[in-house]
């Protein structure tokens, strides 16, 4: 029986999350991390759980806010829980990823502001709020599972394969893994919505989350450039034969394997194949000139032991919606990863995860560039 900080964003995993560890036992407490981006309501927690033993406990100096809805629903399920409910304000810290979003935009890269906020946040700073309140664990609601090989722990995919999450998890500092829960690993999600239903949880049907939370049109672009006022650039759209067939008004609107949204007519299906920040070009060709066999990446983490320059097998996975391909890594010097694909992958977007397996067990990863 542990004390477990437990991240509550107001979904069914989360929730479910929370019911699976007083299940087990354990002392929880659950937490609303509130950013102050997405809703100018401020999230009033006053009037916490009697039960509530803990203060909040702020992050920085400034008062955050978060989406009304989302913070509500974790309430009431805390409260129906009877497990104590606090907010903590992380708007600093969000802020430093929407910077790394825009500026990796900007520089003709694709983010994955989902994994920083797991790799900053959700096992960074939530460690260090769960130490201040002596909590041995930090728990949420992804579907992946912990588990103990050679006598070392595991990062491993989520029993689930269709909501595998162990992709986004990747960047967790090795020592923490010994401190985390992932209790909805063990389930598929039909089985947390029945679940949910069950114990009488308001969020049994709610759907999930598609959005990065602080882009709230869907307009990466707009985000951008607002986030980045007065930087933005216009450029020539180029085949890869060199010709111009039309003009953008920023790099940042385009990823590579873009095809919708490209405003030129060709007469025939086109993607983004190359983005050149230095030249503000957006390179655009045919679908099979996106595909690569070789990728390098760099600031890797690793969770298992990898020796340097020795070849391993197992899969790599190049984007959170894409399957684990068969192929051959190297890690190199300098925090550095090269992947050979046994078959070609279909739009390897630079400033993307590039994630290794060794079976179902996550071996480590990097930024793809």
């Amino acid at each position: 029986m542990a004390r477990v900080v437990l991240a509550m964003s107001g979904g069914v995993d989360s929730s479910v999350a929370a019911h699976l560890l007083l299940e087990a036992g354990h002392h929880v407490i659950g937490v609303f991390m509130r950013h102050g981006h997405q809703s100018p309501a401020v999230c009033d927690l006053g009037d916490a759980p009697a039960s509530a033993e803990l203060p909040i406990v702020r992050l920085d100096h400034k008062q955050g806010c978060c989406t009304a809805a989302d913070a509500e629903d974790a309430r009431r399920v805390a409260d129906r829980l009877q497990i104590p409910f606090y907010a903590i304000d992380l708007n600093a810290e969000f802020g430093q990823i929407m910077d790394y979003f825009a500026a990796e935009y900007a520089a003709g890269r694709t983010p994955n502001p989902c994994v920083q906020c797991n790799n900053w946040i959700k096992f960074g700073k939530l460690f260090d709020y769960a130490d201040s309140v002596g909590a041995e664990y930090v728990a949420t609601g992804h579907y992946a599972r912990l588990q103990t090989i050679d006598g070392q722990p595991a990062l491993v995919r989520g029993i689930d394969d269709a909501k595998d999450q162990s992709y986004v998890l990747f960047g967790i500092q090795r020592p923490y893994l010994q401190r985390m829960m992932l209790p909805v690993g063990e389930y598929r999600k039909p089985a947390i919505r029945e679940l949910a239903t069950e114990v009488g949880m308001n969020v049994a049907d709610k759907k999930d989350s598609q959005e990065i939370c602080f882009v709230t049109s869907g307009r990466y672009d707009e985000f951008v450039r607002h986030r980045r006022e007065g930087e933005s650039v216009p450029g020539d759209m180029v085949t890869t034969s060199g010709e111009v067939v039309g003009t953008h008004q920023g790099i940042e609107g385009f990823t590579v394997g873009q095809r919708k949204g490209l405003g030129v007519a060709l007469g025939e299906r086109k993607f983004v194949v190359r983005i050149e920040p230095d030249t503000h070009r957006v390179v655009l060709g045919d679908r099979n000139e996106l595909g690569r066999a070789e990728l390098t990446a760099s600031e890797c983490n690793w969770l298992t032991e990898v020796p340097v320059a020795e070849p391993q097998r197992g899969l790599a996975q190049i984007r959170y919606n894409a399957p684990a391909a068969p192929a051959r890594f190297t890690r190199l010097e300098g925090d550095r990863l090269q992947v050979t694909f046994d078959e070609p992958q279909f739009a390897v977007a630079p400033g993307q995860a590039v994630v290794c397996y060794d079976g179902p067990r996550v071996v480590g990863g990097g930024w793809i560039d």
